[in-house]
C-alpha cells in the first residue's frame, strides 16, 4: 500500500521498492539507484513474484502521475532496466505511456533502454518509431547495436546490415557490441564479402583481441562457406571459451567434417578445457560410430553429468540411431527429470514399433504437453505401422485437444499413413482437399511411394510431374516412377523418363 506525503517531483527509490515488492533475491539486477524521497512510504508487503512486485510498482506510478506527481528521468529509465531484465513488454509499453514525449526527445539513454526494450521484444516498427525520433544518435552505438540485433533475431538480415551502413554513413563509431550483431546478419545472408568487409573494419578499429568478435567472425565464415577462414581465426583466439569452442565444434559438424569436429572434440580436452553440454550433445547427434558413443557415455558418467537433460536426451538419440533401443530405454526410464524433447526422441526411436504409441500415452499420463514434433513423429510412427484408425485419432486430438495447427511434416504423415494403408484416393484427397497450402516434396513424395508400393500409375503419374518441378534434380523421383510403370507393364513410359533423365543430366 502506497501514502501520497506530498505533491512534487518524485525520483523513487526504485530498486529498494522492488526488493521490497518481491521477497525474493535479485542480486542478478543491477538498476541505478535514485535520491531518496519523502514522496511514497511502503508497508511490508507479503512475498511476490518478481512480475508481481513490478506490476505492483507500475500502478503505484501509473497512480502517482494520475495525482499529478512529476516523476523524474531516473526513475523512468531504472523501470524500462528492469522490464527488459524480466522480459516483460507488457509493463514497458505501459511505462512508455507514461513518459512524456518532451523528455524522450531529449534524453537518448532513456530512449536508447526503450528502444532496446521493443527490439528485444521483436517489435521492430515500435523500435524504429523511437529510433527516428532519436536526439542525437551519433553519440552512443548503443541503440544502433539493438536495433540492429532486434532484426538480426528475427532473421531480418537485410535490414540489420542496412543499418550497420547508415551508421557509417552518419559517422557513429560501431563498438565492440555491434559487430556480434553484424556478423550474425553477414552470415544469415551468406554473401561472404560483405562479411569480409565487416572483417577488415574489425581490424581498423583494433578489436582483433577481442574473443567476442572472434568467436561471431569464426560463425560468420563458417556460415558463408567457407570453413578455412574460420579455422584460421579460431586459431588466433587466445584464451577461448565454451562459446569459441562450441563455434568451432557445430561449424566442422554442419560441413559434414566429422573427423576435424572430433579433433576440436579432443584438443579441447587436450588443452584442459571441459567439454560442456553443447558439445558434448552436438559431437554425440554426429558420432557414426557406437563404439564412439559408448566411450562418450563413459566419460559423461567419470564427470557425472550424465543426466544433465541435453546429454542424455542425445544419449538416447544415438544410442536410437545405432538401434541400441535397450540402452535408450534405459536411459529413459532412469532420468530424474524429462523434457518434451526427451519424449520427442523415445517416440522417433521406436517409430517402427506400437511402443511408440505406449510412450505417446505414458507422455500423456505425466502431463507433459506434446508439441509439433511430437505429432510428427507419432504419426510416423502410425503411417510405418499401417496403424490408420490410430493415426486419425491422433491428429483429431493434435488439432482439437492440443490446438496445434498442421504444418507440411503433418501433411506429409498423413498422406504415407493412408498411401501405405492402399487408400491412395484418400491419401491424395488430403492434397487437394486438405491442406491450406501447397503441398511440398515431402508431401508429393509421400504420395509417389505409395504409388509405387501398390502399382498406381495414374496418380503416381501426377505426383511425379509434380516433384519434377519441386525437385528437377531428384534421380529418385525419375526413378521411382520408372519402376511404377515397369511394375504394371509401361515399357514405354519407363524409356521416355529415362530419356528425360538424360536430357536433364541425370544418371539413367
Amino acid at each position: 500500500m502506497m501514502h501520497v506525503c506530498e505533491i512534487g517531483t518524485a525520483s523513487f527509490p526504485l530498486v529498494k521498492t522492488f526488493e521490497r515488492h518481491q521477497n525474493q533475491n535479485t542480486n542478478s539486477l543491477s538498476f541505478p539507484k535514485s535520491t531518496p524521497t519523502p514522496l511514497i512510504i511502503y508497508h511490508k508487503p507479503s512475498a511476490r513474484t518478481k512480475l508481481q512486485a513490478l506490476d505492483a510498482v507500475v500502478k503505484d506510478l501509473e497512480a502517482s502521475i494520475d495525482k499529478g506527481v512529476n516523476v523524474d528521468t531516473q526513475t523512468f529509465a531504472s523501470l524500462l532496466e528492469i522490464c527488459y531484465q524480466l522480459e516483460a513488454m507488457e509493463y514497458g509499453h505501459r511505462v512508455h505511456k507514461l513518459i512524456p514525449r518532451s523528455i524522450l526527445r531529449r534524453n537518448v539513454g532513456l530512449s536508447s533502454k526503450l528502444l532496446r526494450l521493443y527490439a528485444a521484444s521483436g517489435r521492430m516498427e515500435e523500435a524504429h518509431k523511437v529510433f527516428d525520433e532519436m536526439p542525437k544518435r551519433d553519440v552512443s552505438a548503443f541503440a544502433w547495436n539493438a536495433l540492429i540485433s532486434g532484426y538480426a533475431e528475427l532473421g531480418l538480415y537485410e535490414d540489420a546490415m542496412a543499418l550497420y551502413f547508415q551508421m557509417e554513413e552518419e559517422g557513429v563509431e560501431p563498438d565492440r557490441f555491434t559487430f556480434p550483431r553484424v556478423l550474425k546478419a553477414c552470415g544469415g545472408i551468406g554473401f561472404i564479402q560483405i562479411g569480409e568487409a565487416v572483417h577488415r573494419h574489425v581490424v581498423r578499429l583494433g578489436l582483433l583481441n577481442d574473443r567476442f568478435v572472434l568467436n561471431a567472425l569464426v560463425d560468420m565464415y563458417a556460415k558463408c562457406g567457407d570453413i578455412v577462414k574460420a579455422r584460421k581465426v579460431f586459431d588466433k583466439i587466445s584464451g577461448r571459451d565454451k562459446v569459441s569452442w562450441n563455434t568451432m565444434l557445430t561449424s566442422y559438424m554442419r560441413h559434414g567434417l566429422l573427423l576435424q569436429a572430433l579433433d576440436i572434440f579432443r584438443q579441447m580436452f587436450d588443452e584442459g578445457y571441459r567439454p560442456d553440454s553443447v558439445s558434448v550433445s552436438s559431437i554425440l547427434a554426429a558420432v557414426q560410430s557406437l563404439q564412439l558413443v559408448v566411450q562418450i557415455h563413459g566419460w559423461v558418467i567419470r564427470r557425472g553429468v550424465e543426466w544433465n537433460l541435453s546429454i542424455a536426451n542425445a544419449l538416447i538419440s544415438a544410442y536410437s540411431k545405432h538401434h541400441e533401443l535397450n540402452r535408450a530405454r534405459w536411459l529413459f526410464s532412469h532420468m530424474p527429470e524429462r523434457d518434451v524433447v526427451t519424449w520427442n526422441t523415445i517416440i522417433s526411436a521406436h517409430s517402427k514399433s506400437r511402443e511408440a504409441l505406449l510412450y505417446f500415452d505414458q507422455m500423456e499420463k505425466d502431463g507433459a504437453l506434446p508439441d509439433s514434433i511430437t505429432f510428427v513423429s507419432i504419426l510416423s510412427a502410425c503411417a510405418n505401422l499401417c496403424l490408420v484408425k490410430d493415426g486419425q485419432r491422433l491428429y483429431y486430438v493434435m488439432k482439437n485437444r492440443y490446438r496445434i495447427t498442421p504444418i507440411m511434416e503433418h501433411y506429409a504423415c498423413m498422406v504415407n499413413l493412408y498411401g501405405r494403408s492402399g487408400r491412395i484416393k484418400e491419401a491424395y484427397g488430403i492434397i487437394t482437399d486438405g491442406m491450406e497450402f501447397e503441398a511440398g516434396p515431402t508431401v508429393w513424395g509421400a504420395l509417389l511411394y505409395a504409388c509405387y508400393l501398390h502399382n498406381n500409375a495414374d496418380v503416381g503419374e501426377v505426383a511425379a510431374e509434380k516433384l519434377f518441378d519441386l525437385e528437377p534434380d531428384n534421380e529418385y523421383n525419375f526413378e521411382l516412377l520408372m519402376k511404377i510403370y515397369g511394375n504394371v507393364g509401361r515399357l514405354e513410359d519407363v524409356e521416355r523418363v529415362r530419356l528425360m533423365m538424360v536430357d536433364r543430366g541425370l544418371d539413367s
